[in-house]
């Protein structure tokens, strides 16, 4: 166990684009964009710059419109993939 006021820096914290929370890298969803589709990458092997994401902070995310900053895309994104395999 780390000492109080340290993080355990053997496990990856990443922070969720939809609420901007930091978590474990577990108990997030990796997506990466491909020709402006948003995809899921459960495993986290697709090739690409990759954002982060809570499952239930979809919405939130869309209504920041963070998609095309955390990908680093301009234009408009299809996010049908991600909502697909999310909400089956």
């Amino acid at each position: 166990m780390a000492p109080s006021g340290l993080r355990d820096t053997r496990r990856p914290i990443r922070t969720c684009i939809g609420c901007r929370v930091r978590a474990d890298r577990a108990d997030l969803l990796r997506v990466v964009a491909v020709d402006s589709h948003v995809h899921p990458d459960p495993e986290g092997r697709m090739p690409g710059r990759g954002a982060w994401l809570h499952p239930s902070c979809l919405a939130a995310a869309e209504g920041r419109r963070a998609f095309g900053r955390a990908l680093r895309v301009s234009g408009p994104l299809d996010l049908q993939p991600l909502r697909s395999w999310i909400s089956p």
